[in-house]
């Protein structure tokens, strides 16, 4: 058998011009809490389902009843413009000892050609960037990467800060935006500042991300309950802080650390 990602449409439709964001889980869980969030605010139309055996070999069940492990992708219109939503539980696994390159990429060119199958004309990836501990006292910034420097200074007007001048994006987030260049789809990723050991996920790197999209989009987005995640997580880094600062000031019952 031939294992491939594919793309089982629902709804035969198409979205001239639509804008795809993509939220797939990350570091610091940071794009899939940001499309998870929008898409519980908005009413949308799910139109396709994803699969691939690059995804975790396992099923998931819900009352007994077994179901594949998929992404899904969800259609919104708003202010006469079209979204779409790619949302899900996973991406293949950047562990080479369980994956390959060969994955990402076949995954990758799946949802590019499926994007451009609906009419897409940009994609937006969602993702987290990791600056370590430095997440446990700044607030976090959103840093884009793009296809082109008309996109680069398009999100800048939003607050979204031009990354440096060299880096790499691993994953979904980064081969999705540079194969479908390739496909003359424009695209930008905006990662969300957070630490990696986030592994619950940063609901604070993932609202900035959703008020660069509001700023930009118009989203009527309610982020109360977003807010109230964002305030359980900064009060668990001034505690982390705090006791950061205890075990400098402690003194070392073993006299001075220098090595004689």
């Amino acid at each position: 058998m031939i294992m491939v990602t594919k793309t089982i449409f629902l709804k035969k439709k198409k979205f001239p011009k639509a804008t795809l964001l993509t939220g797939l889980p990350g570091v610091g869980l940071v794009g899939k809490i940001t499309v998870d969030y929008m898409l519980k605010q908005f009413k949308c139309e799910k139109i396709a389902e994803i699969i691939s055996d690059s995804f975790p070999p396992s099923v998931y069940t819900k009352d007994a009843i077994i179901k594949l492990i998929k992404d899904e992708i969800y259609a919104f219109k708003s202010q006469g413009q079209s979204f779409l939503f790619l949302s899900g539980p996973v991406q293949p696994s950047l562990d080479f000892r369980t994956g390959s390159a060969q994955e990402h990429y076949e995954f990758a060119h799946e949802i590019v050609a499926t994007a451009k199958k609906l009419g897409v004309k940009r994609i937006i990836t969602l993702a987290g960037i990791n600056i370590g501990d430095k997440r446990l006292a700044e607030s976090p910034k959103v840093i884009s990467a793009a296809t082109n420097e008309k996109l680069l200074k398009e999100f800048a007007k939003v607050g979204a800060v031009p990354g440096k001048k060299e880096g790499l994006i691993s994953g979904a987030a980064g081969l999705i935006l540079g194969l479908a260049e390739s496909e003359r789809v424009e695209g930008v990723c905006l990662m969300g500042e957070t630490n990696a050991r986030l592994v619950y996920g940063d609901h604070g790197a993932a609202k900035k991300l959703i008020e660069i999209l509001v700023k930009k989009y118009g989203f009527k987005v309610e982020l109360a309950s977003i807010e109230k995640e964002v305030k359980h997580i900064e009060d668990a880094f001034k505690q982390l802080a705090k006791q950061f600062e205890e075990i400098e000031e402690k003194p070392s019952e073993d006299g001075p650390t220098y090595i004689r």
